[in-house]
């Protein structure tokens, strides 16, 4: 029974793919075989990491790929509409199939046609099941305790605050905040935030986020002050 394989060079394909692996570690059977390198073959580059289990599979297949090549036979790949195997990648020999010519009208499988709905709602519901896994997996929490300076002692700093607490993404929480004198009329803002680790950067955070426009029109600089493991 063949499996078809629709647009590998694009994301559309790729997340199929990505769906398709969801349950499995090879394209066909349970080792690499002749399959995997069809279709790793036609990917045009490495899946990103956005697509964890197309990703994980690639990574596999190239790694045997370098150690000593794929053996075995699967059931059967048809890639339609993808790239066109690179020159240079070896591919164990095709197996036979006379014996199952006569049969593939009824037995090809397509499995990146049309979708039902209810194919539709289980395939998310397996992603979603794969994303809580992912969270649950974070490392963990930090307390960060920052220094916020305005450019001068004109800035307004009630603005100035209103600016920073704007930042607004997914594993980061402003906590309190007091305006502490630096001279000559100059307060900066001292400010606690709780980031989880696996998804926020504090140093991306200032960066990117505190120090560039519109903020930049009330922020100089920032300066951790503390980091804490929570």
């Amino acid at each position: 029974m063949a499996v078809t394989f629709y647009n590998l060079n694009s994301d559309a394909g790729v997340k199929k793919l990505d769906e398709y692996l969801l349950t499995r570690s090879y394209i066909t059977g349970y080792q690499a075989s002749k399959d995997d390198v069809t279709v790793y073959s036609s990917l045009p580059k490495p899946p990103s990491s956005e697509y964890v289990n197309a990703s994980r599979w690639y990574k596999h297949i190239d790694a045997l790929l370098r150690i000593s090549g794929v053996s075995g036979e699967g059931c059967g790949v048809v890639i339609e509409g993808s790239a066109p195997i690179p020159a240079g990648v070896a591919t164990p020999p095709a197996a036979d199939t006379k014996a199952s010519a006569a049969d593939d009208d009824d037995d090809d499988v397509d499995l990146f046609g049309e979708e039902t709905e209810e194919e539709k709602k289980a395939a998310e519901e397996r992603s979603a099941a794969v994303k809580a896994s992912i969270k649950k997996k974070e490392s963990g929490k930090s307390s960060v305790l920052m220094d916020v300076k305005p450019w001068d002692d004109e800035t307004d700093m009630k603005k100035l605050e209103e600016a920073v607490r704007s930042v607004s993404m997914e594993g980061l929480l402003w906590g309190a905040s007091k305006l502490v004198p630096v001279g000559y009329g100059i307060k900066k803002l001292q400010i606690m935030l709780t980031i989880v680790d696996d998804l926020v950067s504090v140093d991306e955070l200032i960066e990117n986020y505190l120090t560039v426009e519109p903020i930049n029109e009330y922020v100089q600089s920032c300066d951790i002050v503390a980091f804490n493991k929570i």
